[in-house]
């Protein structure tokens, strides 16, 4: 009977020290999670404050007032434009007329080479091409 009392009392030692641990072990996790939860809010708070920061620097009153202050800008008058005399010359024209277009020449030496299809995927082709 003794030794039947010892492992009893052995086991309800046992139990009590598993179930501490268990209290313990969720404890921790429950203090890691309010930790975690205080972190969450103090990054959306500091987001919030960039966020309002960003808001109050783009504002447009407020940069009007930085370009008032800092650019020499002048208000444009329906009268400043430049007469055609001032515009420059034309420049030369390379390609003689009659000759082939020379992009044109390029785009059709691109597709023979490649040999890309005459239709684009989105109509069907017709039979009857020669």
């Amino acid at each position: 009977m003794r030794i039947i009392h010892l492992l009893v009392i052995g086991m309800l030692v046992f139990a009590a020290a598993y179930v501490y641990r268990i209290k313990m072990e969720s404890t921790a996790r429950t203090e890691r999670v309010l930790r975690l939860h205080a972190e969450i809010r103090e990054q959306r708070d500091a987001i919030a404050a960039l966020r309002a920061e960003w808001a109050r620097l783009d504002a447009p009153l407020r940069l009007q007032g930085l370009a008032d202050r800092h650019l020499a800008l002048k208000p444009i008058n329906a009268t400043q434009h430049d007469p055609l005399k001032n515009l420059p010359e034309r420049p030369p024209n390379f390609a003689r007329p009659g000759d082939p277009d020379p992009i044109g020449a390029m785009i059709n030496t691109i597709e023979a080479t490649a040999g890309a299809p005459d239709v684009t995927g989105s109509v069907p082709g017709r039979k009857d091409k020669p």
